[in-house]
């Protein structure tokens, strides 16, 4: 039986990018390319809506943040430091990012719930094995209660013993939410 926690506490700690990385994506990014900085408007001009996800920090772009959108490869990163192989699972994709050192001061501490937890936005839930394979995954909509919603859709994941870490994705585009791993 799954044991509950508050409300406000999710069962499951969605991951943001490492620090460490985001050093790295800031210079160049995980397909070579070097960093494009630029400012995030209201209107979306040049590239970024104000409330796009920034994967550094797990909470909402904002006007006037400085960010660049990179490209990033999670199960690369992660298998290079659990000696795993993805193989043809290797994958990369755009994720926006904090574009200058110093100003990503991480995940709010204080902020309650699943980021970027959207009742009714689509997302896919991929497991994968210690070996970087794709395991299974699931279509899931976000739901009204989304902290419940996300609770037993990561329950279900890890329940399967295979199971090393999960990647949350945006089902319309691909793009990389977050990653939990086993507990």
């Amino acid at each position: 039986m799954i044991k509950r926690t508050s409300p406000s506490v999710p069962r499951h700690r969605p991951l943001p990018i490492a620090p460490s990385v985001l050093k790295e994506l800031q210079v160049a990014d995980d397909a070579g390319r070097p960093v494009v900085p630029f400012t995030a408007h209201e209107d979306g001009v040049p590239l970024a809506c104000v409330g796009s996800p920034l994967r550094c920090c797990l909470r909402s772009i904002e006007a006037g943040d400085r960010v660049a959108l990179v490209s990033y490869a999670p199960l690369r990163r992660w298998a290079a430091a659990t000696g795993a192989d993805p193989g043809a699972y290797d994958e990369q994709g755009p994720v926006f990012v904090h574009a200058e050192a110093g100003v990503c001061a991480g995940p709010d501490a204080a902020a309650a719930g699943y980021p970027f937890a959207r009742p009714g936005a689509l997302r896919t839930v991929r497991r994968y094995n210690a070996e970087g394979q794709i395991v299974g995954g699931r279509y899931f909509e976000i739901p009204e209660d989304a902290q419940r919603g996300f609770d037993d859709v990561l329950d279900e994941a890890f329940a399967d013993p295979e199971v090393a870490l999960v990647h949350v994705r945006a089902l319309e585009y691909g793009c990389f939410q977050f990653e939990v791993r086993r507990p």
